[in-house]
C-alpha cells in the first residue's frame, strides 16, 4: 500500500507577507536604526548609513571601490523558481543603483524544513542562479537556516570606479525625474496570494521583477546624471523622499507620466492592496501632497515594488541619453514621471 502523497503548501500561505512588501515599515525603521553610529568611520568608506543608500561603498585603490549590499525576503509568488529569480535580481539592482558591476553572490537562505521538500528548497535557489548567470556573477557561498517561513535573497557585490559612484542624495532643483520600470508589483501580489491574478499578468509581473537593473552602471558614467536610487520596499513616494531629503530639494510628481502595471489600477478598485502600503503612508504621508488625487493614486505611490526600477535625477539636456541608455537595454516603459524644485523636502503629486 502507498503511502498518502504530502500536500505541498503554496509558499505564499507560509509568509506573513511577500517580496519587499514585508520590510521594516520606514517610520518604524527610523526608530530602530535612526540615531545609529558606528564608531569607525574611516574615509574609504565612500557610502554608510547616513542618506538610506541602496548600498555601502568601500574605496580600496584609487580606481576600484566595493559595493557591498544584502537583500532578503518572505515569497512573493508560489513558484519556488520564480520566487528565487525575484529575490536575486532584486538584491542585485542595489549594485546596479550605485553605478557598481556586480562581482560575485553569497545566497542568503532560510527554510522551513519540515514543511517544504528539499526539491522546492532546490528550485528556489536554482532560480536565483538563474539571475546571477545572466548578470555574469557566480554565488559564490552563503549560509542557511531552519526558519519558520521561507526567506531567500543575496549579499551582492560588485565593483565601482570612486568617481562613478551615484549616491541618492545629488539631486538639484530643475532635474527631471525619471523611472525605469512600471509600479504595481505589490498590487500585483496581493491579487496573487488571493489567486486573483489571471495568467498573462503574472507573466507580466514575472517578466518585470527578473529584468536586471543593467542601466545602472552606464546611467552614472553619463554628464548630467546627479542622482541614483532604485525603488523597492517604501514605493515610489518613500525613495523619492528619500532623495528629496538627501539632496535638500523638493519633488512634483505628473502622475499621468507614471507608467503603471496594465491592470494595476483595476486591482486596486477590486481592493487588492498590500499592508505594507498602508503602513509606507504613515510613516512618510505628511511630507506629501497628493493634490487632487485620491486613494487610488495614494495606494500605487505606495504600493512596495519588489525588484522595481532605477529613478534617476538627471538635468533637463541629459534626458534624452538617460532614456535612450534605457530603451537600449529593453526598458521600454522608462520614462520622465517629475522634476525636482527648489523648497523644503518633500513631493507634490500633479
Amino acid at each position: 500500500m502507498n503511502a498518502p502523497e504530502t500536500k505541498i503548501p503554496r509558499l505564499t500561505s507560509l509568509s506573513h507577507g511577500g517580496g519587499c512588501g514585508c520590510k521594516i515599515a520606514p517610520a518604524m525603521l527610523e526608530q530602530i536604526i535612526g540615531r545609529s553610529a558606528s564608531s569607525i568611520l574611516p574615509k574609504a568608506l565612500l557610502v554608510g548609513i547616513e542618506t538610506s543608500d541602496d548600498a555601502a561603498v568601500y574605496q580600496i585603490s584609487e580606481s576600484q571601490a566595493i559595493v557591498a549590499t544584502t537583500d532578503f525576503f518572505t515569497p512573493i509568488v508560489d513558484d519556488p523558481f520564480d520566487f528565487g529569480a525575484i529575490a536575486a535580481t532584486n538584491a542585485i539592482s542595489d549594485v546596479y543603483a550605485m553605478g557598481g558591476m556586480p562581482v560575485f553572490a553569497l545566497a542568503v537562505v532560510g527554510m522551513p524544513i519540515n514543511t517544504l521538500p528539499a526539491a522546492t528548497i532546490r528550485r528556489i535557489l536554482e532560480g536565483g542562479e538563474s539571475v546571477c548567470r545572466r548578470a555574469g556573477i557566480p554565488v559564490a557561498g552563503g549560509h542557511s537556516i531552519d526558519s519558520v517561513e521561507p526567506i531567500y535573497g543575496l549579499v551582492a557585490i560588485g565593483l565601482v570606479h570612486p568617481k562613478d559612484v551615484k549616491r541618492n542624495c545629488g539631486a538639484r532643483a530643475g532635474d527631471r525625474l525619471v523611472l525605469g520600470k512600471a509600479l504595481g508589483m505589490g498590487v500585483y501580489g496581493a491579487a496573487l496570494k488571493k489567486q486573483a491574478l489571471s495568467h498573462d499578468c503574472y507573466r507580466a509581473m514575472i517578466a518585470c521583477a527578473t529584468r536586471l537593473n543593467t542601466p545602472g552602471p552606464v546611467l552614472a558614467r553619463l554628464d548630467g546624471v546627479h542622482a541614483l536610487t532604485d525603488v523597492t520596499g517604501f514605493g515610489l513616494l518613500g525613495h523619492l523622499l528619500e532623495v528629496s531629503k538627501g539632496s535638500n530639494v523638493a519633488a512634483v510628481i505628473d502622475w499621468e507620466r507614471v507608467p503603471l502595471l496594465s491592470q494595476a489600477r483595476e486591482l486596486v478598485r477590486q481592493g487588492h492592496k498590500t499592508g505594507a502600503s498602508a503602513r509606507n503612508w504613515d510613516g512618510y504621508g505628511a511630507l506629501v501632497n497628493l493634490g487632487r488625487r485620491g486613494d487610488e493614486e495614494q495606494v500605487l505611490l505606495t504600493d512596495p515594488q519588489t525588484s522595481g526600477g532605477l529613478l534617476v535625477a538627471c538635468a533637463p539636456q541629459a534626458v534624452d541619453r538617460v532614456l535612450g541608455v534605457f530603451r537600449a537595454d529593453g526598458f521600454e516603459q522608462a520614462a520622465v514621471v517629475g522634476e525636482f524644485v527648489a523648497g523644503a523636502p518633500g513631493v507634490r503629486v500633479e
